[in-house]
């Protein structure tokens, strides 16, 4: 008779977290998926994950926004002591990532939502984590996430990017900056990547990789060489969209195939810690890969469809889509 009392309090706790995070993270999958399908069935094998761009990128900043107001008494230690009403800024970030995950889910304002997420991470970088990553020099996990949270960054301001125009529109300088920083982090994470080869693969922090896995050092080597040569690639301003998208493809595949067993294990522990812990790893690595993805959707030809209004991406296999203009002209009069 004593053991329902546990069972209950075990249920209460977990949904209060990992639920409502789980949750959260399923309702923009939906969404996403519903408002990705059309440039789903239109686009080509390979452009079709960059079609899910914005699904990779809105699932988990829904998942840490219900995060935020699920466990906002243990995430408000993280604000800065000097600032007042803690508990406030906390239930205000979860209630911002939650909406800015639906708006770019939906992709509806994601000029707004994306550029706003941007200067989100840039700050929550100026005020909490360089300084964090000065505090213990000697330690490399609080310089990683500075990386981490500007590649997140330049995501956000990719996306905005895009719905602004694109590269020749008004949104021309919010994706160079984020392509310069996404490129900045894969090289900072190769290197990583080589230095600590046992690594969970994607986004380097202390998470080590399950002993399950076979050949765990060439699968950090191999991503290490991916990230650099694509970080090298990007930074220069070469061949963009394919790499990002070669490079996208990669860690999001890391994602279903690593972090997805990764998360079903944690899911299954009893301890409510290792649940969310499990949820945020899987999460900001999906985060990351489609960080990426949104750079390679920023590349793309320009169209004259609206935000919002789905439209086919060019193939990289489709001749029509290298197309010159003098083969545009040859074709245009013979239709004539």
């Amino acid at each position: 008779m004593n053991v329902h009392p546990v069972i209950v309090a075990t249920f209460l706790e977990f949904s209060r977290t990992a639920v409502s995070m789980c949750a959260a993270g399923l309702m923009a999958l939906v969404i996403g998926l519903v408002a990705a399908r059309t440039a789903l069935a239109r686009a080509p094998a390979l452009d079709q994950i960059v079609a899910l761009s914005n699904l990779c990128f809105a699932v988990p900043l829904a998942v840490f926004g219900a995060e935020h107001l699920s466990a906002a008494a243990f995430i408000q230690n993280g604000v800065p002591s000097y600032m007042p009403w803690r508990l406030f800024w906390t239930y205000l970030v979860g209630v911002a990532l939650i909406a800015a995950s639906l708006s770019i889910a939906a992709k509806i304002g994601v000029r707004w939502s994306g550029l706003l997420f941007g200067i989100m991470m840039f700050l929550f970088v100026a005020l909490i984590h360089i300084p964090g990553a000065l505090a213990k020099p000697h330690e490399r996990i609080p310089l990683t996430i500075v990386f981490r949270e500007m590649s997140f960054a330049g995501g956000g301001l990719a996306l905005a990017g895009t719905a602004l125009g694109g590269l020749r529109g008004r949104g021309r300088v919010l994706i160079t900056v984020g392509r310069v920083l996404i490129a900045i982090t894969a090289i900072f994470f190769a290197i990583e990547h080589f230095l600590h080869p046992l690594g969970l693969p994607g986004v380097p922090l202390e998470k080590q990789m399950p002993a399950w896995l076979p050949a765990r050092p060439l699968i950090d080597y191999v991503t290490g060489a991916f990230l650099l040569l694509g970080g090298a690639s990007i930074l220069l301003n070469r061949k963009v969209r394919m790499v990002a998208t070669y490079l996208g493809s990669w860690i999001l595949l890391e994602v279903v195939v690593i972090y997805g067993p990764v998360l079903i294990f944690a899911l299954l522990d009893p301890s409510t810690a290792v649940k969310v812990e499990g949820i945020n790893y899987f999460a900001d690595t999906l985060l990351f890969a489609g960080a990426i993805l949104a750079l390679a959707g920023a590349m793309a030809p320009v169209t004259d469809a609206p935000e919002g209004k789905s439209h086919p991406l060019p193939s990289y296999f489709d001749p029509a889509s290298v197309a010159t203009s003098a083969s545009n002209l040859s074709r245009s009069a013979r239709e004539k």
